[in-house]
């Protein structure tokens, strides 16, 4: 089976400055995958290659056996955000709804049972995914009121209502205290395994993560680090990408934790995320 994304010597450059450059990466079909490195390290413009949203300036890329542009009916994203307002009252039910309407943009079909048919259909398919997420309990209450943690449920279900092949996350850890990034890790996992979905999370920190990953990503000064967790996130790789000393320990229920990631070097002194 071809991998969901394959990219080779790629490389992107940005206001005529190079971002990435060579980065190899291998997604399969299934897996669970993090592209970490810190801020200006190239992890958003990296998902916006995938999508077909910024072009190649070097190397060649292949999501889902055909070019970026062509795959991303078949891509779900969910970009980075801060969450809601309080004030904001659209139900989360509605919010996942958005996810259908996005692609079809509102154009009514021509026949009244079609169209009640097809809205069976929907909301069949919200409440699945819904309760895939495990937000059946609060999917009728405003997404304003809910903690960042049920918005962030809402939020993936409304990229997985579709139905997509592969999942872009950017960010989605970010403003969630440690037991709800551990949460949404271990319910990522979950769709992967159950939907055969590949998933690509983009984060700062690989901890909360590391028990649920398939593979990695590294970005740092254009360059990528990627392989399974136990190739890529070692003292001596790590230190090596970022030009400093990182530490990999081991705690005692065998978990690996990350010690010391610095700020990565830039092209140029440019920063780009």
């Amino acid at each position: 089976m071809t991998p969901a994304v394959q990219l080779t010597s790629a490389g992107v450059r940005l206001g005529g400055q190079p971002v990435l450059s060579n980065v190899t990466l291998s997604v399969g079909r299934g897996e669970f995958v993090a592209v970490l490195g810190p801020n200006g390290a190239g992890k958003s413009t990296l998902m916006r290659a995938i999508l077909g949203l910024v072009p190649l300036a070097g190397g060649s890329a292949s999501v889902l056996g055909s070019d970026p542009v062509r795959a991303r009916p078949r891509i779900g994203y969910l970009p980075q955000r801060h969450g809601f307002d309080r004030e904001t009252r659209i139900r989360g039910v509605d919010l996942v709804r958005l996810g259908l309407d996005g692609a079809r943009w509102g154009v009514p079909l021509p026949f009244r049972r079609a169209a009640r048919e097809r809205q069976t259909t929907e909301r069949a398919k919200i409440a699945t995914t819904i309760e895939l997420v495990g937000a059946s309990a609060y999917k009728s209450r405003s997404i304003g009121e809910l903690s960042g943690g049920e918005q962030q449920r809402l939020l993936i279900a409304q990229a997985l209502v579709r139905d997509p092949e592969l999942l872009i996350l950017d960010e989605p850890l970010d403003s969630l205290d440690i037991p709800n990034q551990i949460a949404v890790a271990a319910l990522l996992k979950r769709i992967s395994a159950a939907r055969g979905v590949a998933v690509m999370l983009v984060a700062h920190d690989v901890n909360p993560l590391l028990g649920y990953l398939d593979r990695v990503a590294y970005l740092a000064g254009g360059r990528a680090l990627a392989g399974t967790v136990d190739e890529v996130i070692t003292a001596p790789k790590l230190s090596e990408l970022y030009g400093a000393p990182i530490e990999v320990l081991r705690a005692s229920d065998g978990r690996l934790v990350v010690v010391g990631q610095p700020e990565a070097p830039h092209h140029h002194g440019h920063r780009h995320e």
